[in-house]
Parts: C-alpha cells; sequence; structure tokens
C-alpha cells in the first residue's frame, strides 16, 4: 500500500487569493450618505457607531447586505427570481470583496399567533419526531403532535385496479390524526362575542345598525346585506325571528348573485374571526384593535386548558409528560430532560435538539418557553432567537451583520453577547455590528464612526481605526464613549404610590410592590427576569396609564412624520381656510397628487425579473403635488415647501406671525423634544432609523392624556450623546407633574432615576422577585444585586458632572 506523498505548498510569497481580504465600498450615497468611500477587513468584527440617523444602517444594511443579497439572487434562473423580490441595486460606483451577508435584525417575529418560540426554531419539529417514535401509547406521526393539523375523517368510494383492465369499487374510510385541539383550533384560547358591540338592536341594517369598524351601508356591504334576501334591512335588528339573526351572526360563506355579480355571504362574527383574529392583536390598526377589546373576551380553551393539543397529543408520554409539559417547561430545564433521554435509536435526533437546547442557555435566552408565542417577544429576543441558528452552523467566510445586539440586555448579559459574536469571528467570518454600547464597541477590531450628525447634517465618515484611535478621535463617539453619569446627590419626593399586590403574570413569584408616583422611576434586572411581565400584567391595563412599547412603528413609502403624528391635518386646514379651498387638495394621498405618479414622487417602472426602476416624477420634480396646488400658499409657503421644512425649523415658522397653528406648534415642540429637530416633516418613515422611529412614537404617545407614562427601554437606537437628551425629556415630564415608569438597562438612565425597582435575582424561574427597591445612591453603597454591582462599577469609574434636575 503506497502513501500519498505530500509537499508543503506554503512559501514565503503570499498566494494572490489572500490579497481579497478587504471589503471596499466607494462612492455610497444611500439615503443620506454622501458619497462616502470605507475599505472594511475581512474576518475581523468592525463596528459601526453615530448618532441615531447618522448612516449606519444606511451603508450596512443599506449598501453591503442589500448588494451582497441582490448578487446572490442573481445567481438563480429568471423563472425562479420571478418568485423572490426583486432589489434594486444600491446607489454606490464600487463594491468589491463581498462574500454572502446573513442578516439578523431587531425586527419582531411576526405577529401570527399560531407561531411559538418552538415553530420559529425547529424545536418543536424536533420533538414531534421524537415523541412519534418514543410516546406510549403511539398516536401516529409526527403530525399527529401538531397543534396546527387538524384530525381530519372522510370516508367514500374508491375505485381499486384489479389488473387487465378490471376496476372494482369500494368502500373505505380514512382518518389522520392531527394535534389540534378542535374546540380553540389550535389557538389555545376560545372568544366570546358581545353582540352589543358589533350593532345597535335598535336599528336596522338601513339606519346603520352595524358598529363593526369598516362595515358600511354605503359600500360593498351595504349592496350584499340588501341583495342577500337572507332579511329585511329596513327591519330593527331586535325584531329578527332566530333563523334571520342566526343568518346576520353565524351563517357558513354562501354563494349569491348580488346585482348579477356572484358574490360569497358570510355571518358577521365567521368574518370577524377570519378578518381581525387571524392577527395578533397587537398588530392590530388602533382603531380595530380597540373594537375588538370592546367586543371580544378571550378565555383560555376549557377543553386543552390552553395547550392547543386535542386529548390524543396529550394522551402520549415520555417518562410521564407529554408534549404539552414539554413545550411549557423552562428551556434549561427542557435541556436537562432531554439529556436524561438514554435511547439509541434516536440518538442523532437526541444530539441534535440538545445543542438546540443549549445554544438557548449560551445566549441568555433559557429563561423561555417553547411554547411562549413568538409575537410577546421583544425586539432583543426576537434578534436572539434568529441568531441560534447561526451559532452551531459550519459556515465560514460569511459576512454577519448585526443590528444593536446588546438591545434588551442587563450589563451582566452583554459580556455572553460579546463572546458570541467573538465566536463568530474566530470561525473565520467577517462580522458587522451596527451599536451604541460602549462595552460592545470596546470589542471591535476596526471602527468606523458616522456623522457628525444626523439627517443631512451626518452621512459622512468621520473616523476609521482602532477603539483608541475613536476614543483620541474628537469625534462625537469618541467624547461621549468614557462618559459617566454619576448619582443624584438629591431625589424627588413621591406624591403618592401605585401599588401591585400578587402579581403572578409569567414567572412573577406573587409580587408586591408599591411604585412611587411623581417621580422617575427605573425598573431594571436581567434579561427575562420579570420586568415586562410586572408592568404588562400589574400596570398597562390601568386608568391614565400610557404605555410606549418597543413594538416598531408601521407605515409606507407615502406616510411621514406629518402624516403619522397627525401634524399635517391642523396644516391642510389652515391652508385650505386662508385660500378658501377645500383641505383635500393639501394631501398628495388625496386630491391634490400629482396625477402622474398618484403623489408618490417618483414612478416605478417594473422590469419583470430585474430590479424595478424608480425614477424621479417629471410633472411634480419629485414635489408630490399638482402644479395648481402649490400655487396656494399660507405665510409665504406653498404645502410641499412645508413637508421640505426640517422639524426645528416648522417649529419656528408656526410658532409666531401670521403663519402661527398652535396645534401645529405643539406637536412640532414634542418632537423637538425628543431630539428630532433634524427631520423633514415629508421624510418618508421607511427611511427613518430605528432609533428615529422609536423617538417619533414617543412624541406622539406623550399627547395622549395620562398621569403615568411607562417607556419601554426608550434608549434603544440612541447613540450615547441622545442619551443625555433623553433623559432631560424625562426630567420635564415628572417636573411637569407626570409619573413616569422606565424599563431600562442603561446605566445612565438608572443612575438619574429618583427610585429603582430591580427584578431578579436570576431569569424564568430564578427570577420574578423583588430583589431592590430603593434610591441610586442606595444601591450602589450596598451593591447587594447584579444591577447594583455593576451601576457601582459605571459610576465609580470615571465620575462625570452631576445632573440634577
Amino acid at each position: 500500500m503506497s502513501m500519498a506523498t505530500r509537499t508543503d505548498t506554503r512559501s514565503s510569497a503570499p498566494h494572490i487569493a489572500d490579497s481579497h481580504d478587504l471589503i471596499r465600498v466607494h462612492g455610497a450615497r444611500v439615503n443620506n450618505l454622501k458619497d462616502i468611500s470605507v475599505e472594511i477587513p475581512k474576518r475581523r468584527l468592525t463596528v459601526f457607531t453615530g448618532v441615531s440617523g447618522s448612516g449606519k444602517s444606511s451603508l450596512v444594511f443599506g449598501t453591503i447586505a442589500a448588494e451582497s443579497q441582490r448578487m446572490i439572487n442573481e445567481t438563480y434562473s429568471a423563472f425562479v427570481q420571478g418568485f423572490m423580490p426583486t432589489l434594486a441595486r444600491p446607489e454606490v460606483d464600487v463594491l468589491e470583496g463581498l462574500t454572502t451577508a446573513i442578516i439578523v435584525d431587531q425586527e419582531r417575529m411576526g405577529s401570527n399567533p399560531r407561531s411559538t418560540v418552538g415553530t420559529a426554531t425547529d424545536a418543536n419539529a424536533m420533538l414531534r419526531i421524537l415523541f412519534s417514535r418514543l410516546g406510549q401509547p403511539h398516536i401516529g406521526s409526527p403530525n399527529a403532535y401538531s397543534f396546527n393539523v387538524p384530525s381530519v375523517k372522510a370516508s367514500g368510494a374508491i375505485t381499486v385496479e384489479r389488473g387487465a383492465g378490471k376496476t372494482k369499487t369500494e368502500r373505505a374510510t380514512f382518518t389522520r390524526i392531527g394535534g389540534m385541539c378542535p374546540r380553540c383550533e389550535g389557538m389555545g384560547a376560545v372568544t366570546d362575542f358581545d353582540l352589543s358591540a358589533l350593532y345597535d338592536d335598535g336599528l336596522s341594517l338601513n339606519e346603520g345598525a352595524l358598529t363593526i369598524p369598516g362595515y358600511s351601508m354605503d359600500g360593498w356591504y351595504g349592496r350584499i346585506y340588501r341583495g342577500c334576501g337572507f332579511f329585511d334591512p329596513d327591519k330593527p335588528i331586535r325584531k329578527y325571528t332566530k333563523k334571520e339573526l342566526h343568518d346576520l351572526l353565524y351563517k357558513e360563506p354562501t354563494k349569491i348573485k348580488v346585482e348579477g355579480i356572484n358574490l360569497t355571504y358570510e355571518g358577521l362574527i365567521p368574518k370577524i374571526q377570519k378578518s381581525m383574529l387571524s392577527k395578533d392583536v397587537d398588530a392590530l390598526q388602533p382603531h380595530i384593535r380597540a373594537f375588538v377589546e370592546r367586543a371580544v373576551t378571550f378565555s383560555t380553551c376549557p377543553e386543552c386548558d390552553g395547550t392547543r393539543l386535542g386529548k390524543e397529543a396529550r394522551s402520549s408520554k415520555i417518562k410521564g409528560k407529554n408534549i404539552a409539559d414539554v413545550c411549557s417547561m423552562q428551556i434549561s430545564d427542557l435541556a436537562v430532560w432531554v439529556r436524561s433521554l438514554d435511547e439509541p435509536s434516536v440518538a442523532p435526533l437526541l444530539t441534535g435538539l440538545q445543542h438546540l437546547l443549549d445554544s438557548f442557555a449560551e445566549i441568555g435566552l433559557g429563561y423561555l418557553s417553547l411554547d411562549r408565542p413568538a409575537g410577546t417577544l421583544s425586539g432583543g429576543e426576537a434578534q436572539r432567537t434568529k441568531m441560534i441558528r447561526h451559532l452551531g452552523s459550519s459556515l465560514t467566510d460569511v459576512t454577519y451583520v448585526f443590528d444593536e445586539p446588546t438591545i434588551g440586555l442587563h450589563p451582566h448579559d452583554i459580556a455572553r453577547m460579546n463572546d458570541l459574536l467573538l465566536q463568530l469571528r474566530d470561525k473565520g467570518n467577517t462580522v458587522l455590528v451596527v451599536e451604541h454600547k460602549p462595552e460592545a464597541i470596546a470589542i471591535a477590531d476596526h471602527v468606523v464612526d458616522l456623522g457628525p450628525r444626523a439627517g443631512t447634517e451626518g452621512g459622512e465618515v468621520v473616523f476609521e481605526g482602532t477603539v483608541e484611535g475613536l476614543r483620541a478621535s474628537g469625534t462625537l463617539t469618541g467624547r461621549h464613549l468614557d462618559d459617566r453619569a454619576s448619582v443624584k446627590p438629591s431625589v424627588r419626593t413621591p406624591s403618592g404610590v401605585l401599588e401591585v399586590r400578587g402579581a403572578g403574570t409569567h414567572n412573577l413569584q406573587d409580587v408586591d410592590v408599591d411604585i412611587p408616583l411623581g417621580v422617575l422611576v427605573v425598573l431594571t434586572g436581567v434579561a427575562g427576569s420579570g420586568k415586562s411581565s410586572l408592568i404588562d400584567g400589574s400596570v398597562s391595563g390601568r386608568d391614565g396609564v400610557v404605555s410606549v412599547d418597543q413594538g416598531a412603528i408601521k407605515g409606507s413609502r407615502r406616510s411621514n412624520p406629518a402624516t403619522y403624528t397627525g401634524l399635517l391635518d391642523p396644516i391642510r386646514k389652515a391652508f385650505a381656510k386662508t385660500n378658501g379651498v377645500k383641505p383635500a387638495l393639501f394631501s398628495a394621498n388625496s386630491e391634490g397628487a400629482c396625477p402622474a405618479c398618484n403623489g408618490a414622487g417618483v414612478i416605478y417602472t417594473d422590469l419583470g425579473v430585474m430590479a424595478t426602476v424608480e425614477s424621479t416624477c417629471e410633472d411634480c420634480e419629485g414635489r408630490r403635488f399638482q402644479a395648481e396646488v402649490l400655487e396656494y400658499t399660507f405665510g409665504g409657503r406653498s404645502i410641499a415647501d412645508v413637508l421640505a421644512m426640517p422639524v426645528a425649523e416648522a417649529e419656528e415658522f408656526f410658532g409666531a406671525g401670521e403663519a402661527r397653528i398652535p396645534a401645529a406648534h405643539k406637536i412640532l415642540q414634542r418632537l423637538a423634544d425628543v431630539g428630532l429637530g433634524y427631520v423633514t416633516l415629508g421624510q418618508p418613515l421607511t427611511t427613518l432609523s430605528g432609533g428615529e422611529r422609536q423617538r417619533l412614537k414617543l412624541a406622539t404617545r406623550m399627547a395622549e392624556k395620562g398621569g403615568v407614562y411607562v417607556l419601554d427601554e426608550p434608549t434603544t437606537g440612541l447613540h450615547l450623546a441622545d442619551v443625555e437628551q433623553l433623559l432631560g425629556l424625562l426630567d420635564r415630564l415628572v417636573d411637569s407633574g407626570k409619573s413616569v415608569i422606565v424599563i431600562e438597562h442603561h446605566q445612565a438612565v438608572m443612575a438619574h432615576a429618583d427610585w429603582i425597582i430591580d427584578l431578579g435575582p436570576g431569569a424564568g424561574h430564578d427570577g420574578g422577585r423583588i430583589v431592590f427597591e430603593g434610591t441610586p445612591a442606595d444601591l450602589v453603597t450596598t451593591r447587594s444585586t447584579l444591577t447594583g454591582e455593576h451601576l457601582a462599577a459605571y459610576v465609580g469609574a470615571r465620575p462625570g458632572p452631576s445632573r440634577t434636575p
């Protein structure tokens, strides 16, 4: 047997393939980027910093990651590309050295109520196979354990071939067992309707009896109800017979012909269930959500007790536990249970499941359970859940792109996240991170700082180099990198307390706490300790409480800060009154729209499988309005001029003189207060950064009448310099007589608090208790909790100027 000889291919001269060690970007002009050029080292960890809105996401996501994805899509055939989203080439002159980009962003994991942590991560799929092999009694295939698969029975005639062209008809019965609970259809909850919220029974349909949003007798619904023939639309509903009322409310989908058109008639309740209740309630539009909360009561399904599973699936067990018991366990406990199973016949499956569950614990999500609805995860939890599939991946030379991976993480958890990012880099991958936290910036091999400010004042590279170089650079990020807040020497005195008694939502362990009112209260604790559970379960629903969560604001390219905040309404009315015309003329989505581009300002040319081309409308030159509308002025400005104004300029314009509009000025003041003075009123919402959207939502919700404001991590997406401004805003809210409760991990906000409530000591069932209540100074002195240790290290590192209110 001969051995193959191996010569040493390594030589002193570098191989030409090793020279491709940079990602080169030249002339990038996406959004607010000003023709910038950068060189990013491959197989290194590069952090992109800069104030919110400086162009970080435009460079990393809108240019580098977008072009990588577009080029990968182009490798497929034109037929396959027809089924994929068409991506336009980013506005950039040269992009070299790209590798496959894997994006791990902060987008919520979808709000489908059927989606859980288990279904989103393949853990449920593995458990279903495990139970179909080992569960006793054996009930069927993996589908028999899925709450999304209904049981089906069918019987009828089948034709059996008997050879030589002979056939025989036989009667057969077919059964397929699914795991879905038949009562709640796998939702875990059943709904009851308050009929008085659907209609006014003293009125007839023609008199407007229906009180459901969107169900007007003027449109198609009116034509269907008048032409269906099941009831008299002129008769008051309280006089309907049982059959007529049943047809109005519960009738199954039935084909009807109205005015010569074939239509499907369906009762109100099944229609509402399909159109409104099939979505997560939090994802609905505000007026529809208010209707659902008023008209529908959700209660745990009495048949499956909220497990979503049928009785067959619940009867099949391994070691005394059924699949519902296993999915409701904390993931760290489930990992221990899986390790206790010793069954060689499914050894590869157990190994894969163990690795997946260990990844949850490694990434700091061991406190979740697999039956947790995916829509209830915070942005940070959703991002880390998506990270799990990449941790054990054997891919190398891939570009991983992360959008603020430390969001929602306690300082204690950030070190663990840093280790995971370094692990990915050490496997030979390029890691690009958009980040604001100094602890995460510190581990970078290379830093790109964008600025100098936000919006039109940003979009330039102000620094490239090492972390030490950034510290000495004098840029806004460099100056604030070592910022440390000192604990306030004096705190405000509470005006009262908000009592919470016996809180037991999720992992809370019968918590009793008095939340001081009239002061700034910060609720803190490690991820999963029960902060959001305490607020959502015991505080948010009360009268006078305005809650601002992390949910992303939704909006199309036609939405902008002026339309989202309601600012455009008083402005349009003022324009109309001054010029003696209709307000609708001053809306680019209504009568005033340019007819060529329908008020979009751009014209899209669809080129099939090629990227859609977007070009500025030649008729209105991108201003979105008809030429005649732009001749009407208010205070010497046209409506297009007003929408092109930055918030700061508009605040001045509408605040005094002949153009004074108090209602508009009030909204503009709130936008300026949250630090959005540089954003133009007509900027499409789709081009705002995550931090800017968060603050836009904060400004809008601040207008709501309430005595208590609850903010869920308002520093999300904020630069170190912007945090200072946020603290000023919180102070102004408290000084105006409001109570402010903030769920926050940022030490500067903790140090600025009047009162801290710390939950813990750990996550999941290791948390859910109050471990500290008191002033920041007391927490720093005692160092009795993890939060106390990190806060003491933060304020003691380099004392900054005292921030007394």
